[in-house]
């Protein structure tokens, strides 16, 4: 399903072949939370942006509509109109993220819905089911992420819960498709890393979860606290325990330069809310640096927000117009804010893999990794 087509050091030019279409990696996926891109993007404007692969969030929509609604209504993909590849998290990282109150055993976890406040339990197999009933392309394993400092007997622990979690996932997802559950009978697991900031935990852990010969793989549990540097550190350190033959993905990562740092360590996926987050506070990516389109210097700007862009944004709109539709409030400055930040991340995807296929990443990465990050 998965094959590297040229390597440039750690970096891996690769093809993933899911039962939704082929994915070009490295590559950046979209985080459409609740079914939508933050901002007033549907489906098939991320297909104009350049999107391969658009995540959802299982634990929002388990909450709103509810699974059993999206499954009524035939599932993710026909609920949103992607009509590619659809990952959904498995909720792990919402119930470290959102819930104030919650109570983790060997079981699963049972916590406060951020909404109403009523008790929700989640454990491997729930997760599973809820994400049968979506019927996405890949689901990821249901696991705990710790903050990070974390003690390292609680972390020890954690891991090691982690792993016997997965192996319940893989069970369960088997079953459901075995009894005809699944509303989506290709549907693929990922596994995921853990293992906070210690490296012997992380490849101890990788090392576990490989053996269960899985589809894929994430590293989960980072950009939660540690210094980029740390992040940085693991991957190395996990990387060479993780299946050549399987893709890689770095969860909730990150940057431009983060992606940058990702790629040239032998990262395949990423995902992360900052493009549209940033986008609907202003603060822009071009390919000179980062802009905040709130500044005064932009009010008589007639120039576009990048002009090596070709975004639907860039091509009709200028800087002083989407500022005063963001200083106006106005829901087409954030809309088209937000187009403008993915289409830069997915064409600097782009640019990565054609710098992989040229042999030139590593000159790319000079180029590029003291620009992208730079506050104009």
């Amino acid at each position: 399903m998965f094959k590297v087509i040229k390597k440039e050091n750690n970096a891996r030019l690769g093809e993933f072949n899911t039962p939704h279409g082929l994915v070009k990696t490295p590559c950046f996926m979209n985080v459409a939370t609740a079914g939508a891109i933050k901002g007033g993007l549907s489906a098939f404007d991320l297909k104009e942006v350049g999107c391969q692969v658009q995540l959802c969030n299982t634990y929002h929509l388990h909450v709103r509509p509810g699974d059993e609604v999206v499954r009524k209504l035939g599932g993710v993909h026909k609920f949103t109109r992607f009509d590619g590849p659809i990952l959904t998290d498995s909720g792990g990282f919402q119930v470290f993220s959102l819930a104030k109150l919650r109570n983790i055993k060997e079981e699963g976890v049972t916590f406060a819905c951020h909404i109403d406040g009523r008790k929700i339990f989640m454990g491997p197999e729930e997760s599973m089911r809820i994400q049968a009933n979506l019927g996405s392309t890949i689901a990821m394993a249901f696991d705990e992420c710790v903050e990070n400092p974390a003690e390292y007997s609680y972390a020890k622990k954690s891991s090691e819960m982690t792993v016997r979690w997965l192996k319940r996932c893989k069970a369960e997802m088997q079953r459901l498709k075995d009894e005809n559950l699944a509303l989506n009978p290709n549907q693929l697991l990922f596994g995921i890393n853990q293992g906070a900031t210690y490296r012997d935990l992380r490849i101890e852990n990788m090392k576990m979860i490989s053996e269960l010969d899985l589809p894929g793989y994430a590293i989960g549990g980072l950009a939660v606290g540690e210094e980029a540097s740390v992040m940085y550190e693991i991957i190395e350190a996990v990387e060479p325990h993780m299946p050549k033959d399987k893709p890689r993905y770095l969860m909730g990562v990150g940057t431009p330069l983060n992606i940058l740092e990702g790629v040239r360590r032998g990262v395949d996926l990423f995902d992360c809310v900052m493009p549209s987050r940033n986008a609907r506070h202003g603060h822009l990516f071009t390919s000179k640096g980062i802009i905040n389109i709130s500044n005064a210097k932009y009010e008589l700007d007639e120039s576009p927000i990048d002009d090596e862009c070709d975004c639907f944004a860039c091509k009709n709109f200028s800087r002083a117009y989407i500022r005063h539709l963001q200083k106006s409030q106005e829901a087409l400055g954030l809309r088209l804010a937000v187009i403008h930040n993915l289409r830069f991340y997915n064409r600097l995807m782009e640019d990565i893999r054609e710098a992989l296929a040229n042999d030139r990443f590593e000159e790319f990465y000079k180029e590029k990794k003291d620009i992208i990050g730079r506050r104009i």
